[in-house]
């Protein structure tokens, strides 16, 4: 028995050293471009509206990621936001932060602003997340996500709540 024994625990070390994508599943790449789409449900949480002078809303936002070229890095992620939105005269604007869980349960977290735009990417033209870091095997990550946002129909019954596709253009990098 503890030679059956020892063969398996060689053949594991061996699989470890030369194939860890076949024992730990695909691995992830160091950096690169991701286009994805987060398929979010937006539901306002409190209002401070003066008719006339301005509102702002804070919003909670939950979804899930879409890697639009079937590829592991930002797919089938559950997504979290926290947003304020602001509409004052003539100032209209959407900051926040996001987090992004994968089944592992590690994380990525960005801040957003709608403000914030790519001009050399026209078609994202909703404003662009920062990443500022990860958990897990996303430790070190950085990055920038331009976006768009594109609206879905309106969700039936009361609360305010919506629906929304934001397509990213993500780069990124984990150091």
């Amino acid at each position: 028995m503890s030679d059956k024994f020892t063969k398996t625990a060689l053949l594991s070390v061996l699989l470890m050293a030369f194939a860890p994508e076949a024992v730990l599943g695909q691995a992830i790449e160091k950096k690169g471009t991701t286009p994805y789409v987060t398929h979010f449900i937006f539901r306002p949480l409190m209002s401070l509206d003066i008719p006339g002078l301005g509102k702002a809303t804070t919003l909670e936002a939950v979804g899930t990621t879409q890697n639009m070229k079937g590829e592991k890095m930002l797919d089938k992620m559950s997504a979290r936001c926290v947003a304020l939105n602001v509409e004052s005269g003539p100032k209209k604007y959407i900051d926040g932060a996001c987090v992004l869980t994968d089944s592992d349960g590690d994380q990525i977290f960005s801040t957003f602003d709608t403000r914030d735009l790519d001009k050399s990417q026209p078609q994202m033209d909703c404003g662009t997340h920062i990443i500022t870091g990860g958990s897990g095997k996303y430790k070190g990550i950085t990055g920038s996500e331009p976006f768009s946002c594109i609206a879905m129909p309106a969700l039936a019954g009361p609360g305010g709540y919506f629906a929304m596709d934001i397509p990213h253009n993500t780069t990124w990098e984990i150091k």
